[in-house]
This record gives C-alpha cells, sequence and structure tokens, in this order.
C-alpha cells in the first residue's frame, strides 16, 4: 500500500510562499491607494493571519468577506489560504438576502467587509445573521472591529503553511439561477491543480503585468497566484470602467487581463481603444460567458492575435477547456466559436444521455475528470450526487466535439429551447444575429407559444447609431440555421440586463415572459 505522506501534494498555502519567496523585492499588488512588494506582502499576510488567529480562528473555521478589487481584500484571501481558514467570497454586487443567505448557509464565523464602499450592507448583514461571532472591516467603520488595526498590532513572522491538500480551501457559491446558491467546495488540492494548468497550458507573457478590473471574488481572484508565482504585478482596479482600463494599460504597461465578452464589446466601442497606447497587451483572457466569433474577429483586428478563451465553472475552476491566441485564426472563422480542446491534467468528454461518448459532432454533455474537480456542494448530499454521478462532473453544458478533438458548446442543457418539438440552442442564434453588423448583442429565449409551446425570441441592442430591422433579423437567422432557428419576435433594447459577473441575466430577461405562466423555466 502506498505510504500516504510520501506521495502527499503540497496545499495553495505552499504555492503562495514559495511565490513570495522567489521574488522578495518585486512589485507584487498595486492598487489606486499603495504599492506593495511580495516582501511587504508576506508580512501582511503574517500579520493578518495572527489578527484572525487571535480572535479564536483555526484551520477549517469560515471566514466571508464582501469587498471591492483592493489590496486589503487580496491579503485577506491569501492569509485564509496560508493559516487554513475556509474562504467564502461574497460578491459585491450581490442582493443583501443572498448574502445574508450563503453566510447562514456556510456556517461563517467571521465577516470581513471593506467599510469604504459596503459599510452599510456590512452592518445590514451583521444584523441578519446573528451567528456571526465576529465582524471585522478593512478600515474604521461603526461597527465591528477594524481588522487592519488588530493587524498593525502583531509584528510580523515567516510564513508556515497551515493547511493539507485535502483541506478545503474555498466554499464558492453558485449565482442560484436555479433557486438558493450552492456552496461549491474546493480543496486546496483543487485549488493548486488550477495553478498548475493556468501555468502549463495558458501563454503567458514573459513579463506579467496583470490588469484586474473583474471582482477578484471570482475567476480573476484564481490568477493572482499563478501570476506571483512568475514573479509578475498585479494591477488591481475597483471594478471595470473602460475609461479607465485604457488608461490603466497604457500607464502600468500592462501585459495580460481578464475581462467577459460584454466588457470586451464596451472597450472595442470606447473611442479611447484608437487613442490610447494598447501595444504592451500581449494576451486578453476571457470566458465566463459565450463571445460572438464577429466581435472576436473585431477584437482580433482592434487589439491584435493576443485573446485566449478559457471554458470551466466554479465546480472546476477556470480551466477546463482552452482556445489559445494560435487557435484564434481568421483564416477559419468556424474555430473562433469553439471553447478550444482539453487541457492537461484532466479527463474532458461530451458524453450522452446513457454515459457513453457522443459520436463526432453529436450534442452531448461536457463532463469533467481530474484533481481539479470540486468535492461537491456543502451540506448539499442530493445535489453533490446529482453532479458527480457516474464518476464524472456533469457539467450542464451541451456541446459537439469535432475531428480535430475541439469543443464547440450549444448552450446551458437549462437554456435549451424546445419548440414545435425541435431542441433549438439560443447560443446558435445569438452567433448569427450578432454578425450582422448593426447588433451589438443579442439574448435569446423561449417564451410561452399556444402553437410551438416555446417560441423563439431575440431580444437585442443595435450598435450606435444602427436601426436593423426585426424582418431582417429573422430572414438572417433563417438563412443560416434554417425556420426552426428562426426568432418568431424580435425586441429592441437599449441595454440587457446583467448578472454580477457581466453576463447577460437570461433569467431575468425570462421572468418578465413567464411570470404568469405555469409552467417556469429557469
Amino acid at each position: 500500500m502506498p505510504n500516504e505522506p510520501l506521495y502527499q501534494g503540497c496545499s495553495y498555502a505552499d504555492l503562495i510562499i514559495r511565490a513570495i519567496q522567489r521574488s522578495p523585492e518585486r512589485q507584487a499588488l498595486i492598487d489606486r491607494r499603495e504599492t506593495v512588494s511580495y516582501r511587504q506582502l508576506a508580512d501582511r499576510i503574517s500579520r493578518v493571519g495572527q489578527a484572525l488567529t487571535d480572535l479564536g480562528m483555526r484551520k477549517g473555521d469560515g471566514l466571508s468577506q464582501l469587498a471591492a478589487n483592493r489590496i486589503d481584500a487580496v491579503v485577506v484571501y491569501l492569509a485564509c489560504a496560508t493559516f487554513g481558514i475556509r474562504y467564502t467570497p461574497l460578491h459585491p454586487m450581490g442582493a443583501v438576502e443572498d448574502q445574508a443567505f450563503i453566510l447562514a448557509d456556510a456556517e461563517i464565523s467571521t465577516l470581513v467587509v471593506d467599510a469604504d464602499g459596503f459599510a452599510e450592507k456590512g452592518r445590514e448583514l451583521a444584523e441578519r445573521v446573528p451567528e456571526l461571532g465576529h465582524v471585522l472591516t478593512l478600515g474604521p467603520a461603526d461597527f465591528g472591529q477594524d481588522l487592519l488595526a488588530l493587524a498593525a498590532d502583531h509584528e510580523p513572522l515567516p510564513l508556515v503553511a497551515v493547511p493539507s491538500e485535502s483541506d478545503l480551501a474555498w466554499v464558492a457559491y453558485t449565482g442560484g439561477t436555479t433557486g438558493r446558491p450552492k456552496g461549491v467546495m474546493l480543496p486546496h488540492r483543487a485549488m493548486v491543480m488550477n495553478v498548475l494548468i493556468t501555468l502549463a497550458e495558458w501563454r503567458w507573457p514573459a513579463d506579467i503585468r496583470l490588469l484586474v478590473a473583474t471582482p477578484v471574488t471570482h475567476a480573476a481572484g484564481a490568477l493572482i497566484v499563478p501570476t506571483m508565482l512568475r514573479g509578475g504585478t498585479v494591477v488591481i482596479q475597483p471594478g471595470f470602467e473602460p475609461t479607465a482600463f485604457l488608461a490603466a494599460v497604457e500607464e502600468y504597461r500592462i501585459t495580460a487581463s481578464f475581462l467577459v465578452p460584454t466588457m470586451i464589446y464596451v472597450l472595442l466601442d470606447h473611442p479611447d481603444s484608437k487613442t490610447k497606447d494598447l501595444s504592451s497587451l500581449q494576451l486578453i483572457i476571457y470566458g465566463a460567458a459565450p463571445m460572438s466569433p464577429t466581435r472576436l474577429l473585431e477584437g482580433m483586428q482592434a487589439f491584435g492575435p493576443i485573446f485566449q478563451q478559457i471554458y470551466a465553472q466554479t465546480e472546476a475552476p477556470n480551466t477546463v477547456t482552452g482556445l489559445p491566441p494560435q487557435d484564434h485564426d481568421p483564416a477559419r472563422p468556424e474555430r473562433l466559436a469553439s471553447c478550444g480542446s482539453p487541457l492537461a491534467g484532466l479527463q474532458v468528454a461530451v458524453l450522452d444521455d446513457g454515459g457513453g461518448e457522443a459520436p463526432i459532432g453529436e450534442v452531448g454533455e461536457i463532463c469533467v475528470r481530474g484533481p481539479l474537480v470540486m468535492d461537491g456542494y456543502w451540506r448539499r448530499p442530493e445535489a453533490t450526487a446529482e453532479a458527480l454521478r457516474g464518476d464524472w462532473l456533469h457539467t450542464g453544458d451541451m456541446a459537439r466535439r469535432d475531428e480535430e478533438g475541439y469543443f464547440y458548446i450549444v448552450d446551458r442543457s437549462k437554456d435549451m429551447i424546445i419548440s414545435g418539438g425541435f431542441n433549438v440552442f439560443p447560443r446558435e442564434v445569438e452567433d448569427v444575429l450578432t454578425s450582422h453588423p448593426d447588433v451589438a448583442t443579442a439574448a435569446v429565449i423561449g417564451v410561452p407559444d399556444e402553437k410551438w409551446g416555446e417560441a423563439v425570441k431575440a431580444v437585442v441592442v443595435a450598435r450606435p447609431g444602427s436601426e436593423p430591422t426585426a424582418a431582417e433579423l429573422t430572414a438572417l437567422v433563417r438563412e443560416k440555421k434554417g425556420p426552426v432557428y428562426a426568432p418568431k419576435t424580435v425586441e429592441f433594447v437599449d441595454e440587457l440586463p446583467l448578472t454580477a459577473l457581466g453576463k447577460p441575466d437570461k433569467k431575468a430577461i425570462r421572468e418578465i415572459y413567464w411570470r404568469d405562466q405555469d409552467r417556469q423555466v429557469g
């Protein structure tokens, strides 16, 4: 029998400590307040960790944080990982009701609140969740204790990794599009695998200067430790604002960033994208939602061949498949609709309803195996069994696989429209609509229809100064995809509702049309 300690892997904490030891004097983090070296970062992690320990927090205890993107928030996250504290981020744009549910459901003992922008919400959460043992703030506030002041009372000590690879690092809650959010249990094993795949498979610049404008509570946060292991610098903005983003690229000579597609569309349409010096950019990572192939081509023409798509989900974070820059080939435009091929270190398959591999070109569900996969859902054994049935993580994403091993997502299984007995995948209709030169973005949903059960409806945002007609867009889809896919109705809006992650919020769009129906779609 193998000697278990002999084959034990390292923890996420080990990676953080090694990164700091490799580059002590280099710039680690920059935000609008300050610049911190790796040595200074280690000192701050130590002080915060000691302050949390003094409050009684031990390995496995739960801490949650509500904060904008800032260095102090990153320090708290890294201190939790180093000291073995179970970390649950709260999305800054989330609703108080959902956040209170998460705090209670995850059995959080300590809440950290950014006093600069979230004092009112933090105070309300403290009142709603009396089970909280400690409420701490980043900076002085009229409630709780100032964590930064508590940390300043400690002398920094050498960092020691407390957790093992099997301990929980994160319990990250999903968006709750089909009901209450579920806590995804990510052990240190999964976080380490995420880092190793990210470093091995992504086409990073030699000198990483990473601009983070999306929430560090989600995908952007997982890019910090890989950047640290390469001795790179993370420039942190409090949120995405196109003028500030483009100015930062020029000022800090940014070489890499992560964006969701809607943010890329905004940058493409922004006048500063044509006047700022963006020549330092070598890598734009995009993901979290499908991107229009037509708008992706525009991005390549504007910014160069620097785009890399990532596909994953919280249950297998950031690194399931990838489409690297060399596969973004204008000579093969059909490839731009692909989410790429499986990344090293995982098994990824397209499975049919019976659990067998779907034939090439046939639609099935993307399923994943490997050290990246979650342990399950926090306190949700039935949901865990369903998601991990057959010893695969079932993503709920429907896709085809081509002869060369590239995956093409057609849609989430729950987003599929059944119209007159035919399956319609909204993603395929959206790609056709956004190929029209007058369309900025579009969302396609099924709406109630007496004849068809569900009818295909397109909700469209036109480009500034353009006025496409419903008839021409319907005709375009009919020509490209056939009559079943052609929208029965087209509605023009100024903007689409977005989720907190910047994705089109189809749940909110559907609710308008399904509100009075007996059957609801999630």
